[in-house]
Protein backbone atom coordinates (compact mmCIF):
# COMPACT_ATOMS: atom_id res chain seq x y z
CA UNK A 1 0.00 0.00 0.00
CA UNK A 2 1.20 3.07 -1.16
CA UNK A 3 0.00 6.11 0.82
CA UNK A 4 0.73 10.39 -0.74
CA UNK A 5 1.28 12.79 2.35
CA UNK A 6 0.03 16.06 0.46
CA UNK A 7 -0.87 19.64 1.68
CA UNK A 8 0.02 23.08 0.95
CA UNK A 9 3.04 24.49 1.82
CA UNK A 10 3.73 24.92 5.53
CA UNK A 11 0.41 22.85 6.99
CA UNK A 12 3.26 20.41 8.99
CA UNK A 13 3.35 17.24 6.30
CA UNK A 14 7.13 16.61 6.15
CA UNK A 15 7.13 17.28 9.84
CA UNK A 16 4.35 14.17 10.15
CA UNK A 17 6.34 12.72 7.74
CA UNK A 18 9.42 12.86 9.35
CA UNK A 19 7.86 11.45 12.42
CA UNK A 20 5.92 8.25 11.16
CA UNK A 21 8.71 7.59 9.01
CA UNK A 22 12.28 8.34 11.43
CA UNK A 23 13.23 9.06 7.67
CA UNK A 24 14.44 12.07 8.28
CA UNK A 25 13.15 14.22 5.53
CA UNK A 26 13.89 18.19 5.73
CA UNK A 27 11.05 20.37 7.18
CA UNK A 28 11.33 23.66 6.93
CA UNK A 29 9.65 27.11 7.33
CA UNK A 30 9.74 28.18 4.16
CA UNK A 31 7.65 26.52 0.68
CA UNK A 32 8.85 24.19 -1.44
CA UNK A 33 11.13 22.65 1.18
CA UNK A 34 10.28 19.41 -0.24
CA UNK A 35 10.71 19.08 -4.20
CA UNK A 36 11.72 15.46 -4.84
CA UNK A 37 8.92 13.11 -3.06
CA UNK A 38 10.50 11.64 0.15
CA UNK A 39 9.95 7.78 0.36
CA UNK A 40 9.33 5.97 3.80
CA UNK A 41 8.44 2.71 4.50
CA UNK A 42 6.64 1.91 7.67
CA UNK A 43 5.86 -1.53 9.30
CA UNK A 44 2.62 -1.98 10.46
CA UNK A 45 1.72 -2.82 14.15
CA UNK A 46 0.46 -5.52 14.39
CA UNK A 47 0.07 -7.78 18.20
CA UNK A 48 -1.10 -10.81 16.85
CA UNK A 49 2.34 -10.92 14.43
CA UNK A 50 3.96 -10.28 18.05
CA UNK A 51 1.95 -13.05 19.81
CA UNK A 52 2.57 -15.76 17.23
CA UNK A 53 6.20 -15.01 17.04
CA UNK A 54 6.29 -15.75 20.76
CA UNK A 55 4.75 -18.73 19.91
CA UNK A 56 6.71 -20.38 17.44
CA UNK A 57 10.27 -18.74 17.62
CA UNK A 58 10.74 -18.27 13.98
CA UNK A 59 13.60 -17.59 11.99
CA UNK A 60 12.34 -14.74 10.26
CA UNK A 61 9.41 -12.10 11.52
CA UNK A 62 7.42 -9.81 8.55
CA UNK A 63 5.16 -7.66 9.33
CA UNK A 64 2.50 -5.95 6.75
CA UNK A 65 4.39 -2.63 5.05
CA UNK A 66 2.61 1.01 4.22
CA UNK A 67 4.95 2.96 2.04
CA UNK A 68 4.39 7.20 2.82
CA UNK A 69 5.60 9.31 -0.30
CA UNK A 70 5.57 12.73 0.92
CA UNK A 71 4.70 14.92 -1.86
CA UNK A 72 5.70 18.39 -2.82
CA UNK A 73 3.39 21.06 -1.40
CA UNK A 74 1.05 22.90 -3.82
CA UNK A 75 -0.18 26.25 -4.99
CA UNK A 76 -2.80 28.01 -7.44
CA UNK A 77 -2.04 26.89 -10.40
CA UNK A 78 -0.39 23.42 -10.17
CA UNK A 79 -2.51 22.24 -12.82
CA UNK A 80 -1.26 24.49 -15.49
CA UNK A 81 2.36 24.03 -14.14
CA UNK A 82 2.63 26.34 -11.14
CA UNK A 83 5.10 25.95 -8.69
CA UNK A 84 6.06 22.59 -8.56
CA UNK A 85 2.82 21.20 -9.90
CA UNK A 86 3.80 19.20 -12.87
CA UNK A 87 5.53 17.02 -10.26
CA UNK A 88 3.19 17.00 -7.59
CA UNK A 89 0.50 15.85 -10.11
CA UNK A 90 2.88 12.70 -11.19
CA UNK A 91 3.39 11.62 -7.96
CA UNK A 92 -0.19 11.71 -6.53
CA UNK A 93 -1.19 9.89 -9.52
CA UNK A 94 1.54 6.63 -8.22
CA UNK A 95 -0.34 6.36 -5.00
CA UNK A 96 -3.41 4.11 -3.72
CA UNK A 97 -4.64 6.74 -1.58
CA UNK A 98 -4.06 10.75 -0.19
CA UNK A 99 -3.32 11.81 3.10
CA UNK A 100 -4.47 15.23 2.77
CA UNK A 101 -2.52 17.26 5.74
CA UNK A 102 -4.58 20.31 6.99
CA UNK A 103 -3.29 22.89 9.22
CA UNK A 104 -5.72 23.82 12.32
CA UNK A 105 -3.59 25.74 14.24
CA UNK A 106 -3.03 29.25 14.63
CA UNK A 107 0.93 29.71 14.89
CA UNK A 108 1.87 33.20 13.53
CA UNK A 109 5.51 32.14 14.24
CA UNK A 110 4.96 29.77 11.11
CA UNK A 111 3.74 31.50 7.71
CA UNK A 112 1.35 30.10 5.80
CA UNK A 113 1.26 30.47 2.03
CA UNK A 114 -2.30 32.15 1.73
CA UNK A 115 -1.71 34.90 4.52
CA UNK A 116 -4.09 32.91 7.28
CA UNK A 117 -5.82 29.72 8.57
CA UNK A 118 -8.60 28.63 7.14
CA UNK A 119 -8.71 24.34 6.39
CA UNK A 120 -11.71 24.73 4.19
CA UNK A 121 -10.24 27.45 1.82
CA UNK A 122 -7.04 25.10 1.84
CA UNK A 123 -8.61 21.98 0.92
CA UNK A 124 -10.54 23.48 -2.05
CA UNK A 125 -7.05 25.15 -3.58
CA UNK A 126 -5.29 21.79 -3.50
CA UNK A 127 -9.08 19.79 -4.91
CA UNK A 128 -9.59 22.49 -7.54
CA UNK A 129 -6.05 21.62 -9.10
CA UNK A 130 -6.84 17.96 -8.72
CA UNK A 131 -10.00 18.69 -10.55
CA UNK A 132 -8.89 20.52 -13.30
CA UNK A 133 -6.19 17.95 -14.06
CA UNK A 134 -9.11 15.69 -14.01
CA UNK A 135 -11.47 17.82 -16.27
CA UNK A 136 -8.22 17.85 -19.11
CA UNK A 137 -8.55 13.83 -18.74
CA UNK A 138 -12.33 13.52 -18.77
CA UNK A 139 -12.37 15.69 -22.00
CA UNK A 140 -10.11 13.59 -23.74
CA UNK A 141 -11.90 10.34 -22.88
CA UNK A 142 -15.13 12.03 -23.78
CA UNK A 143 -13.95 12.92 -27.26
CA UNK A 144 -12.58 9.30 -27.85
CA UNK A 145 -15.81 8.12 -26.55
CA UNK A 146 -17.74 10.16 -29.06
CA UNK A 147 -15.60 9.18 -31.95
CA UNK A 148 -16.66 5.97 -31.13
CA UNK A 149 -20.29 6.75 -31.39
CA UNK A 150 -20.04 7.81 -34.49
CA UNK A 151 -17.99 4.96 -35.93
CA UNK A 152 -21.58 3.28 -34.34
CA UNK A 153 -20.15 1.43 -31.61
CA UNK A 154 -23.65 2.54 -29.64
CA UNK A 155 -22.55 0.22 -26.84
CA UNK A 156 -20.67 3.41 -25.76
CA UNK A 157 -23.84 5.53 -25.70
CA UNK A 158 -23.64 4.73 -21.65
CA UNK A 159 -20.41 5.41 -20.97
CA UNK A 160 -20.72 8.98 -22.90
CA UNK A 161 -23.81 9.76 -20.74
CA UNK A 162 -22.06 9.05 -17.54
CA UNK A 163 -18.80 10.77 -18.43
CA UNK A 164 -20.86 13.91 -19.07
CA UNK A 165 -22.68 13.62 -15.67
CA UNK A 166 -19.30 13.14 -14.10
CA UNK A 167 -18.15 15.89 -16.08
CA UNK A 168 -20.92 18.12 -14.68
CA UNK A 169 -19.99 17.55 -11.52
CA UNK A 170 -16.15 18.19 -11.74
CA UNK A 171 -16.98 21.25 -12.99
CA UNK A 172 -19.06 22.33 -9.97
CA UNK A 173 -16.44 22.11 -7.97
CA UNK A 174 -16.61 18.62 -6.61
CA UNK A 175 -14.54 15.95 -6.56
CA UNK A 176 -15.61 12.61 -8.47
CA UNK A 177 -15.78 10.76 -5.15
CA UNK A 178 -18.46 13.14 -4.10
CA UNK A 179 -20.24 11.54 -6.61
CA UNK A 180 -22.45 8.35 -6.11
CA UNK A 181 -21.50 5.92 -8.51
CA UNK A 182 -22.72 2.28 -9.31
CA UNK A 183 -20.53 -0.80 -10.32
CA UNK A 184 -20.38 -0.50 -13.65
CA UNK A 185 -19.84 3.05 -13.44
CA UNK A 186 -16.42 2.12 -11.17
CA UNK A 187 -15.87 0.20 -14.02
CA UNK A 188 -16.11 2.73 -16.93
CA UNK A 189 -13.37 4.70 -14.66
CA UNK A 190 -11.14 2.01 -14.13
CA UNK A 191 -8.70 2.90 -16.96
CA UNK A 192 -9.22 6.52 -16.47
CA UNK A 193 -6.87 7.96 -13.77
CA UNK A 194 -8.49 10.59 -12.09
CA UNK A 195 -6.95 11.85 -8.99
CA UNK A 196 -10.26 13.15 -7.48
CA UNK A 197 -11.39 9.82 -7.03
CA UNK A 198 -8.47 8.30 -4.79
CA UNK A 199 -9.47 7.95 -1.48
CA UNK A 200 -8.91 10.21 0.81
CA UNK A 201 -8.23 10.60 5.13
CA UNK A 202 -7.77 14.21 6.02
CA UNK A 203 -5.47 14.97 8.40
CA UNK A 204 -6.27 17.71 10.61
CA UNK A 205 -2.61 19.03 12.35
CA UNK A 206 -3.87 20.62 15.44
CA UNK A 207 -1.43 22.71 17.96
CA UNK A 208 -0.14 20.38 21.38
CA UNK A 209 -2.62 21.80 23.31
CA UNK A 210 -5.17 20.65 21.28
CA UNK A 211 -4.44 17.26 21.02
CA UNK A 212 -6.46 14.62 22.81
CA UNK A 213 -9.46 15.52 24.72
CA UNK A 214 -9.57 19.16 24.08
CA UNK A 215 -9.48 18.58 20.06
CA UNK A 216 -13.56 18.35 19.96
CA UNK A 217 -13.52 22.13 20.75
CA UNK A 218 -11.11 22.92 17.93
CA UNK A 219 -13.43 25.15 15.17
CA UNK A 220 -11.18 24.56 12.58
CA UNK A 221 -11.52 20.16 13.16
CA UNK A 222 -15.25 20.47 13.12
CA UNK A 223 -15.43 22.54 9.98
CA UNK A 224 -12.58 19.66 8.22
CA UNK A 225 -15.31 17.19 9.54
CA UNK A 226 -18.30 18.61 7.90
CA UNK A 227 -16.22 19.02 4.80
CA UNK A 228 -15.28 15.46 4.42
CA UNK A 229 -19.05 14.12 5.08
CA UNK A 230 -20.00 15.58 2.04
CA UNK A 231 -17.69 13.10 0.24
CA UNK A 232 -17.40 10.03 2.10
CA UNK A 233 -13.61 11.05 3.33
CA UNK A 234 -11.86 9.70 6.86
CA UNK A 235 -10.39 12.56 9.10
CA UNK A 236 -8.25 11.86 11.88
CA UNK A 237 -6.54 14.62 14.62
CA UNK A 238 -3.12 14.57 14.58
CA UNK A 239 -0.31 16.67 16.07
CA UNK A 240 2.37 16.69 13.73
CA UNK A 241 4.35 17.76 16.57
CA UNK A 242 3.37 15.19 19.48
CA UNK A 243 4.21 12.41 16.53
CA UNK A 244 7.51 13.53 16.46
CA UNK A 245 7.98 13.58 20.26
CA UNK A 246 6.45 9.74 20.13
CA UNK A 247 9.02 8.97 17.64
CA UNK A 248 11.70 9.01 19.81
CA UNK A 249 10.04 7.45 22.86
CA UNK A 250 10.48 3.81 23.35
CA UNK A 251 7.34 1.34 23.51
CA UNK A 252 6.87 1.65 26.88
CA UNK A 253 7.40 5.39 26.83
CA UNK A 254 5.34 6.06 24.69
CA UNK A 255 2.34 4.02 26.35
CA UNK A 256 3.14 6.49 29.62
CA UNK A 257 3.22 9.29 26.50
CA UNK A 258 -0.08 8.87 25.33
CA UNK A 259 -1.78 7.81 28.50
CA UNK A 260 -1.04 11.29 30.09
CA UNK A 261 -2.25 12.81 26.62
CA UNK A 262 -5.51 10.97 27.33
CA UNK A 263 -5.45 9.03 23.72
CA UNK A 264 -5.09 5.32 23.52
CA UNK A 265 -3.04 5.35 20.16
CA UNK A 266 -1.00 6.90 18.23
CA UNK A 267 -1.43 9.13 15.03
CA UNK A 268 0.40 6.05 12.79
CA UNK A 269 -1.74 3.80 14.37
CA UNK A 270 -4.86 6.22 13.69
CA UNK A 271 -3.89 6.77 10.00
CA UNK A 272 -3.03 2.73 9.27
CA UNK A 273 -5.66 1.74 10.82
CA UNK A 274 -7.87 4.44 8.71
CA UNK A 275 -6.05 3.74 5.55
CA UNK A 276 -6.61 0.00 5.71
CA UNK A 277 -10.74 0.60 6.23
CA UNK A 278 -10.66 2.91 3.52
CA UNK A 279 -9.19 1.00 0.87
CA UNK A 280 -10.57 -2.17 2.28
CA UNK A 281 -8.14 -3.96 2.90
CA UNK A 282 -7.77 -7.18 5.62
CA UNK A 283 -4.60 -8.87 7.04
CA UNK A 284 -4.10 -12.94 6.89
CA UNK A 285 -1.09 -14.24 8.49
CA UNK A 286 1.20 -17.59 7.94
CA UNK A 287 2.87 -18.76 11.27
CA UNK A 288 5.76 -21.26 11.19
CA UNK A 289 9.30 -21.99 12.56
CA UNK A 290 10.54 -20.48 8.93
CA UNK A 291 8.58 -17.28 9.29
CA UNK A 292 5.78 -15.49 11.08
CA UNK A 293 4.22 -12.95 8.40
CA UNK A 294 1.23 -10.79 7.70
CA UNK A 295 -0.35 -10.71 4.45
CA UNK A 296 -2.26 -7.53 3.29
CA UNK A 297 -5.72 -8.79 0.88
CA UNK A 298 -8.54 -6.80 -0.23
CA UNK A 299 -11.23 -7.55 1.88
CA UNK A 300 -13.48 -9.89 0.13
CA UNK A 301 -10.77 -11.75 -1.72
CA UNK A 302 -11.28 -15.98 -1.86
CA UNK A 303 -8.64 -18.22 -0.93
CA UNK A 304 -6.77 -19.13 -4.08
CA UNK A 305 -6.14 -15.31 -4.94
CA UNK A 306 -4.62 -15.29 -1.17
CA UNK A 307 -2.38 -18.01 -1.87
CA UNK A 308 -1.55 -15.72 -4.83
CA UNK A 309 -0.10 -13.09 -2.78
CA UNK A 310 2.66 -15.77 -1.72
CA UNK A 311 3.26 -16.97 -4.83
CA UNK A 312 1.44 -17.53 -8.29
CA UNK A 313 2.12 -21.12 -8.41
CA UNK A 314 0.11 -21.59 -5.10
CA UNK A 315 -2.78 -20.02 -6.73
CA UNK A 316 -2.58 -21.85 -10.09
CA UNK A 317 -2.28 -25.32 -8.42
CA UNK A 318 -4.46 -24.27 -5.28
CA UNK A 319 -6.08 -27.69 -3.66
CA UNK A 320 -7.35 -26.18 -0.22
CA UNK A 321 -6.20 -24.17 2.72
CA UNK A 322 -6.27 -25.04 6.12
CA UNK A 323 -7.46 -22.39 8.27
CA UNK A 324 -7.86 -21.69 12.38
CA UNK A 325 -9.37 -18.03 13.11
CA UNK A 326 -6.49 -16.38 15.04
CA UNK A 327 -8.31 -16.15 18.21
CA UNK A 328 -8.88 -19.69 18.50
CA UNK A 329 -5.49 -20.59 18.43
CA UNK A 330 -4.55 -18.06 21.31
CA UNK A 331 -7.39 -19.38 23.11
CA UNK A 332 -6.03 -23.10 22.76
CA UNK A 333 -2.15 -21.96 23.13
CA UNK A 334 -0.78 -24.84 20.42
CA UNK A 335 -2.10 -25.78 16.71
CA UNK A 336 -2.35 -29.15 17.63
CA UNK A 337 -4.88 -27.98 20.18
CA UNK A 338 -6.57 -26.57 18.15
CA UNK A 339 -6.37 -29.00 15.74
CA UNK A 340 -8.08 -31.87 18.46
CA UNK A 341 -10.60 -29.35 19.07
CA UNK A 342 -11.76 -29.63 15.80
CA UNK A 343 -11.26 -25.43 15.27
CA UNK A 344 -8.47 -25.86 12.05
CA UNK A 345 -10.94 -26.11 8.94
CA UNK A 346 -10.24 -27.60 5.58
CA UNK A 347 -11.21 -24.84 2.96
CA UNK A 348 -11.54 -24.98 -0.83
CA UNK A 349 -11.67 -22.52 -3.73
CA UNK A 350 -14.77 -20.37 -2.72
CA UNK A 351 -14.02 -19.44 0.75
CA UNK A 352 -13.63 -15.57 1.60
CA UNK A 353 -10.60 -15.01 3.59
CA UNK A 354 -11.23 -12.77 7.14
CA UNK A 355 -9.20 -11.06 8.89
CA UNK A 356 -6.50 -12.43 10.88
CA UNK A 357 -7.09 -16.45 9.11
CA UNK A 358 -3.89 -17.84 10.60
CA UNK A 359 -3.53 -20.18 6.73
CA UNK A 360 -1.86 -23.10 5.69
CA UNK A 361 -2.28 -23.36 2.01
CA UNK A 362 -2.13 -26.61 0.26
CA UNK A 363 -1.34 -26.67 -3.43
CA UNK A 364 0.06 -28.97 -6.37
CA UNK A 365 2.06 -27.60 -9.38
Amino acid sequence: MKLGIVGLPNVGKSTLFNAITQAGAESANYPFCTIEPNVGTVLVPDERIDKLTEMYQPDKVTYATIEFVDIAGLVKGASKGEGLGNKFLSNIREVDAIVHVVRAFEDTNIVHVEGSVDPIRDIETINLELILSDLEILDRRIERTQKSLKGGEKKYQAHLDFYQRLHEVLESGKTARSMEMSEDELEMLADVALLTLKPVIYAANVAEDDYGSAESDNPFVRKIREFAQTEKSEVMVISARIEEEIAALDKEEKGMFLEELGVTESGLDKLIRASYRLLGLISYLTAGKPEVRAWTITDGTKAPQAAGKIHTDFERGFIRAEVVAYDDLMACGTMNAAKEKGLVRSEGKEYVMKDGDIVLFRFNV
